[in-house]
């Protein structure tokens, strides 16, 4: 038994338990497909059938498989918390960019991608979903509201296991989890259509946070601002843009559920894609593990070495977090909320608010499409600003500029209409440049801020929070409780300008300087600039 054990733990252990995992999750998607097949026929519709024994079988391997591959990926035996001691550690931040960053930078953002692209499919399944389940409106928003909260869920349970199991790990757990919900293609009934619309949110949220974090735990201090505004800018758009053309190719062939099933080969290209995942080797130092460190460096150009302290010094330990700590988690937990409740209320809410002012369908749409076109160059705008002036200033930028497009909304709701207001287009661009604009540099700005320790959970915790302002405003919604326009914009007005206002109190400067240099920190991990 004690042979089989140390087996278990060794590397090879762990690798076969990774990948066994991961092939018999495979194999479960795979014997859902059979049934999907047989249904070509019927146009792919599966609603009201009973589940075979190959697809019972085959949610038994998924389940099993992912535990499976999660214990695969373990830390080692022994790991542990480094303590206080009489050196510190330095880490070369002034290396140049090199083939192994480039690397690392096209594999997180195809895998922001693939994050994006799951809950922006729900948009385009969402009539499949309603004519063949036969289910009114109010069902149907069931869910967008399920999967809104499998993110909150996600965000915050991904960054509790990252910060004790690594970023490298929780990144990969996610991809697992993204290939095991492509049953959800096959699901003949709407309620198992939500529970794994659940299982995909929490996926999804738990992912983007922790991409961030190891992303800015890996880049050079000098090159880390604008690279995660424009990795994030990128997966972004580039998850929009595979999630409407990946409907306008196949749902005329295969129907809505093809788009389920999809999360299957995106989730494997992250898994073969892990040789180009490092843990972060931040994380690494923190936890005891220096060779392994030292090695992961080596890879990006950079050095670890011990640095005696001096006389009367004495390493920083973990004490609790800082009072401005607390402070800059109240800004950003306000800043995603109103993110939120912009991006899943008020923007969604426009439409019908537009039409009921006497404006077509038709016009309506193409209103917020010209909108969304000025609003494109924003990504790379943010990411501009955020790393050529300043980060704290770049949020606080896009926050003003958000509520603007909020006084616009209200201009015109009192009956405004001449000058630059004749038409919505400027108050409604105003709105999504600015929304696009604070998401883009949100949790790049919460990946720098954050002690390293609790990093992975701060993260998390304000990604939950910007998905939280949409739970409020999608639960309001459900509730038929959707305010009128201009009652919306004085609402969200408030936290808009109080995160403004926090940001300016509480947040810090991080552009161009090491993650320590902060004061965030507090631990035996420093960096040179």
């Amino acid at each position: 038994m004690s042979a089989f054990r140390a087996f278990a733990v060794s590397n090879l252990g762990k690798n076969l338990a990774f990948w066994g995992g991961c092939a018999a999750v495979a194999v479960g998607v795979g014997l859902h497909i059979p049934m999907f097949l047989a249904c070509a026929s019927m146009n792919y519709e599966m609603a009201g059938m009973q589940m075979d024994l190959g697809m019972q079988i085959g949610m038994g391997l998924i389940i099993g498989g992912t535990l499976v591959a999660g214990f695969g990926l373990l830390p080692p035996p022994g790991d542990h918390v480094a303590k206080g001691h009489d050196l510190v550690v330095e880490t070369d931040e002034a290396v140049k960019l090199n083939r192994e960053h480039i690397a690392l930078m096209i594999t997180l953002a195809i895998a922001l991608i693939v994050d994006t692209m799951k809950p922006a499919t729900l948009g385009f399944v969402a009539q499949g979903v309603t004519k063949e389940y036969g289910i009114t409106k109010a069902a149907e928003a069931m869910l967008p509201f399920v999967a809104l909260v499998g993110t909150v869920v996600g965000s915050l349970v991904w960054g509790v296991l990252a910060d004790r199991y690594g970023r490298r790990a929780t990144i990969l757990l996610a991809a697992i989890m993204f290939m095991g919900t492509a049953i959800c293609g096959a699901m003949p009934s709407f309620v198992w259509n939500l529970v794994m619309c659940f299982m995909m949110g929490a996926s999804a949220g738990g992912l983007m946070p922790i991409a961030y974090t190891l992303l800015a735990e890996t880049i050079p201090a000098r090159h880390r601002g604008w690279a995660l505004v424009l990795v994030g800018g990128v997966g972004l758009v580039g998850g929009y843009l595979a999630a409407s053309g990946a409907s306008s190719l196949l749902i005329g062939h295969f129907g809505w559920r093809i788009l389920w099933f999809l999360n299957l080969p995106t989730g494997a290209i992250l898994i073969f894609l892990k040789r180009f995942v490092p843990e972060s080797p931040k994380f690494l130092i923190l936890h005891g593990r220096r060779e392994e460190a030292r090695a992961v460096l080596a890879r990006f150009g950079s050095t670890l070495r011990d640095v005696v302290i001096g006389a009367g010094a004495a390493p920083a330990r973990h004490q609790g977090l800082p009072l401005g700590v607390w402070g800059v988690t109240c800004a950003l937990t306000v800043t995603g909320l109103a993110w939120g409740l912009i991006n899943f209320g008020l923007l969604l809410w426009l439409p019908a608010d537009l039409q009921a002012k006497g404006y077509s369908a038709a016009v309506a749409s193409h209103l917020i499409a010209v909108s969304s076109f000025i609003a494109l160059p924003t990504v790379g705008v943010a990411a501009l600003i955020y790393s050529r002036w300043s980060t704290k200033g770049a949020l606080i930028a896009m926050l003003i500029v958000s509520a603007l497009g909020l006084a616009g909304i209200l201009r015109l709701e009192t009956g405004a209409h001449t000058g630059l207001f004749a038409t919505p287009v400027l108050p409604i661009a105003l709105l999504i440049v600015g929304a696009n604009g604070v998401i883009a540099v949100l949790l790049p700005y919460s990946a720098e801020t954050y002690p390293l320790h609790v990093r992975g959970r701060g993260s998390g915790w304000v990604a939950s929070a910007s998905k939280a302002g949409g739970l409020i405003a999608q639960g309001l919604s459900l509730a038929a409780l959707a305010p009128p326009l201009g009652v919306a914009a004085w609402m969200i007005a408030a936290p808009v300008a109080a995160s403004a206002v926090l940001v300016g109190v509480f947040g810090r400067e991080t552009r161009g300087r090491a993650l320590a240099d902060t004061g965030a920190d507090g631990l035996e991990v420093l960096e040179t600039a």
